[in-house]
């Protein structure tokens, strides 16, 4: 918009031939010393009080007895702008007359007879057809509210820029309601844009383009320095249909900006200064206040051959052969003294080759893992950047306490708030590294070091995933620090519920994928970390709350990608996410979701919990003790009370029933035999809740896992489940056998780091901000960090009389020799995994084809599974060969503990042994044997077994 429409006064918008009624100035207005009634969403604790005004000649009414206007409506917004031509809101048929009110200086107010303070007052229409079709897709939360139509000659683009409100009056021309307005749909209809975001550098110049429809102004202040008080320019951007822009001099690069956005804020009822990072920052200040100026295609931001990675990577055949470990940066190399000091609990600590956690990842390599998930690495709030502001805790005090001890936890959340640790899911700012993580937080230094990580994980053979939080953001409201989007576009970024107030099933200020600039910023995003960083993958935490058609649109963007244009094989990223279907988004309610069932087909990963819950039993929400596949569910009670033995027994068979179908790769169509002997599909294979089990369409879809960085760590959920009088060895071998389930499974299998190390946080369910001290990491395989104190308050407290005693029982503590066996184990389990194709087949077909459960329908040993996977043969009719080395393959999973033995008469006088890696490993599993002649196999307790028959 040019800046002559930006200044033209509301009052000369519209064609004189249309109705307009302009009323009197504003009559006498209350002061309102305190607000009792907060809108839906506002945020306490900002830095300037609220100035509410109403107008009125008479005391206020009580709401429960008048249909009047309360003196509070317009701080909700009920009414949706969505198209140009129409209104939505959801007023009854038999109400009046309805006026649209806008004012510039955000000057409206309640009075006994309407909306006064506007410059505009419009007649709007009631339509008797009701919303359109398009609309009611774009907004299905709002299918049944009424239309009012809008006149076409109307300015809308200055329009937006003010306050808006509507109100509808009865027969006798009082108010009967008004409120505020939300205007996402008319701002995608109006503002859509394709173009330059962000700072742009050209060979003489640099750009800046920020998309700010409904602001008023903007400028940017440039800064010299990251810390220096004055701006040594302030300029003012030119606004062009909701783009503002600026050009500047080349040698603007490496100094610091922000923007000031003046701009209607709807839980202020102002118009506000805000001052604000760009959405579209590169690199940030230390502070994290400023934004700067970085031309991430700069030569010297880029470490020795860089712009070469694309040759070094890993192979990486199909998606089938994916396999991921989730790290935290921190977690890593904060307590590994074989890192270098000032690498420690930072991004070059992955480049220090001869480190424990190094050579550690090698390992895991080598075995066969394609894929480091780190845990959330750009900007996030809850970590200073700054290292010297941390505050830190005692270690030889924490180490003095007793292991079931609340010291140890009073002292962590004492500066929990305050030290160097958070999970990073508080986003703040997409697009760039965290700060905290680089050896200095100002300048480029963050952007270099992240790339030297990724360069170093790939060189030893790891793929790097990135975990985006896109569904949510930290901060909102025009005056938090951390607040971005909120104070560039108020009331577009975050999803508003119908009251106007910000939608928080996520944890807090959703963000709306379904607005066209939402789904852009977020595109874009991810291509900057593809192409700028050479990222292999993408995990999406809450995928479910981000729209289907905002997935597909990834998934596309990211393929599309070449190493001759791009630099990087776009075909080869994978992405993958959290597919739960709840909050406002659920069963479609703001659009086509994310969510398991929906991104059946669309080749796109999501988290298999069907698998996780038969496996350790119940649910993360659930009782802790209730037990599940490998925890002693049926076969040794922990006392916890579910049910007579029959009903434990059914729940038994139902949870194998869960685990077959996900070792199928939780595919919706694959046939298995049921727990009563019935044929049924995956989706057909019920949850307690009447949901399917399957869902997946093919391999890829489906994400295994028994163990994340949410919830306590598989060793932590196997010693609070099992009884409490069976050994620390056989809570190891659940251990092991949890992760056996996972990795011999079809599907992508996912492990947490220190499943294989049995990594305990002392029982703590949610170490997002337990510090260090409760998240450490012990690659030289010392301690598996068990019984480090009572876990943290916040989320434990109720649990403490359970954990407290297990804490305190020595017996519970594994020994150097149990972590070094479990991770040999684990090696060996992955070795075996990546030993044949045959599990890692690639379509659903293969899988139908070539994979069988025995053991089934009535059992014959309780919760025994064995599956067989076949190969065809060179030159023979029927299946083709995959395999060169093994034609036949049969697992047997055993949760007894004791031996089993199992006979199956369909496999005599097949020539399988025991696989040559578990034939030479140290554990019992080299005990097992397979008699040909009788089809007999002998499996330890607690063990899972492979045999092959080699061709």
């Amino acid at each position: 918009m040019s800046a002559l429409l930006s200044s033209t006064p509301f009052s000369a918008i519209f064609a004189p031939s249309k109705l307009i009624r302009f009323l009197l100035p504003t009559q006498s207005r209350l002061q309102l010393s305190s607000l009792t009634r907060y809108r839906s969403g506002f945020k306490s604790g900002t830095s300037r009080s609220l100035n509410l005004r109403c107008c009125s000649t008479m005391p206020l009414q009580d709401q429960s007895e008048s249909p009047l206007c309360s003196q509070d409506s317009l701080f909700y917004s009920r009414a949706f702008w969505v198209t140009k031509s129409i209104i939505a809101w959801n007023v009854r048929a038999g109400e009046g007359e309805c006026y649209l009110y806008a004012s510039r200086k955000a000057g409206l107010c309640v009075a006994d007879d309407g909306i006064q303070g506007h410059d505009v007052k419009i007649k709007l229409e009631r339509t008797n057809y009701g919303l359109p079709q398009q609309v009611i897709e774009k907004f299905p939360h709002i299918r049944d509210y009424a239309a009012f139509e809008v006149p076409a000659t109307l300015d809308f683009q200055s329009l937006v820029k003010g306050q808006l409100a509507v109100g509808i009056f009865n027969s006798y021309g009082k108010c009967a309601s008004a409120t505020g307005l939300q205007l996402p749909g008319i701002l995608d209809e109006l503002f859509s844009y394709t173009g330059p975001l962000g700072a742009v550098f050209a060979t003489e110049a640099v750009s800046l383009y920020l998309w700010a429809p409904t602001a008023q102004a903007v400028q940017a202040l440039i800064y010299k320095s990251p810390s220096e008080a004055d701006p040594v320019e302030i300029v003012q951007l030119k606004e062009l249909d909701g783009v503002w822009s600026a050009k500047g001099p080349r040698h603007w690069e490496g100094c610091y900006y922000v923007y000031e956005v003046s701009v209607y804020h709807p839980s202020t009822l102002r118009i506000e200064k805000c001052v604000s990072n760009d959405p579209y920052a590169r690199g940030l200040s230390a502070d994290g206040k400023r934004t700067l100026l970085v031309n991430l295609d700069s030569d010297d931001l880029k470490p020795e051959g860089w712009d070469n990675l694309q040759d070094e990577k890993p192979n990486l055949l199909s998606f089938s052969d994916v396999s991921i470990y989730e790290l935290h940066v921190r977690d890593f190399s904060a307590n590994d003294p074989t890192v270098p000091h000032e690498f420690q609990g930072g991004y070059l600590a992955f480049t220090s080759q001869d480190s424990a956690g190094v050579q550690h990842l090698k390992r895991l390599s080598s075995a066969g893992i394609t894929h480091v998930h780190l845990l959330p690495t750009y900007q996030f709030a809850g970590v200073e950047d700054e290292k010297h502001k941390w505050k830190y805790t005692d270690i030889e005090k924490l180490n003095s306490f007793p292991p079931d001890s609340e010291e140890q936890q009073a002292l962590i959340t004492a500066i929990q708030d305050e030290d160097g640790y958070n999970w990073g899911y508080n986003p703040v700012l997409w697009g760039v590294p965290k700060g905290s993580y680089a050896s200095n937080a100002n300048g480029p230094c963050r952007i270099v070091e992240f790339r030297k990580m990724v360069q170093a994980l790939n060189r030893i053979g790891l793929r790097v995933v990135l975990d985006v939080v896109y569904n949510h953001l930290h901060a909102s409201g025009p005056f938090s620090d951390f607040s971005v989007l909120d104070k560039i576009v108020p009331g577009y970024f975050l999803r508003s519920n119908a009251d106007g107030g910000i939608e928080n099933s996520t944890c807090v200020n959703n963000t709306a994928s379904e607005h066209f600039m939402v789904e852009r910023l977020i595109l874009d995003d991810l291509k900057c970390w593809a192409v700028h960083y050479k990222i292999d993958g993408f995990r999406f935490d809450l995928m479910g709350h981000i729209m289907k058609r905002t997935m597909l649109k990834a998934k596309s963007l990211l393929n599309s990608l070449s190493t001759e244009k791009n630099g990087v094989d776009g075909s080869s990223i994978y992405i993958y996410g959290e597919g739960w279907d709840f909050g406002e988004v659920a069963k479609n309610g703001r659009g086509i979701n994310a969510s398991q069932f929906n991104l059946f087909g669309a080749g796109i990963g999501s988290f298999n919990d069907r698998i996780r819950d038969a496996l350790l039993g119940g649910s993360p929400f659930g009782h802790p003790l209730h037990q599940g596949f490998v925890t002693g569910l049926y076969l040794e009670p922990n006392g916890h009370d579910l049910g007579d033995k029959a009903n434990v027994e059914h729940m038994l068979t139902v949870s194998k029933d869960h685990i077959q179908v996900g070792m199928a790769a939780n595919l919706k169509d694959f046939v298995l035999v049921n727990w009563d002997g019935q044929e049924v599909k995956g989706s057909e294979v019920l949850m307690h809740d009447g949901k399917p089990v399957g869902y997946a369409s093919s391999p890829v879809e489906t994400v295994n896992y028994v163990s994340a960085h949410d919830n306590e760590t598989l060793f932590d959920i196997i010693s609070l489940k099992t009884p409490k009088d069976i050994s620390v060895e056989e809570r190891c071998r659940m251990n092991h056998l949890a992760t056996s389930v996972i990795a011999l499974s079809q599907g992508i299998p996912f492990f947490h780091a220190g499943d294989e190390m049995l990594r305990s946080k002392s029982i703590d369910r949610d170490s997002y901000n337990s510090g260090d001290w409760f998240n450490r990491l012990d690659f030289s395989y010392n301690s598996n960090n068990w019984g480090v104190g009572l876990p943290p308050k916040e989320k434990n407290e109720r649990n403490w009389p359970l954990i407290k005693p297990r804490l305190a029982d020595p017996s519970y503590k594994p020994q150097k020799s149990h972590i070094l066996a479990a991770v040999e184990n684990f090696l060996n389990l992955m070795q075996i995994r990546y030993s044949s194709p045959l599990f890692r087949l690639k379509t659903a077909n293969a899988i139908q084809e070539r994979v069988r459960f025995h053991n089934t329908g009535p059992s014959w040993i309780p919760g025994l599974i064995v599956m067989s996977i076949e190969d065809g043969h060179q030159g023979v009719p029927g299946l083709s060969q995959l395999d060169p080395i093994y034609s036949y393959i049969v697992v047997i999973i055993n949760p007894c503990p004791s031996d089993v033995s199992f006979a199956n008469l369909a496999l005599r006088a097949t020539s399988l042994q025991l696989h040559p890696v578990q034939m030479n490993s140290t554990d019992v599993v080299k005990n097992s044997t397979y008699d040909a002649s009788s089809g007999c196999f002998n499996v330890p307790a607690r063990t899972t077994s492979v045999f092959v028959e080699p061709r």
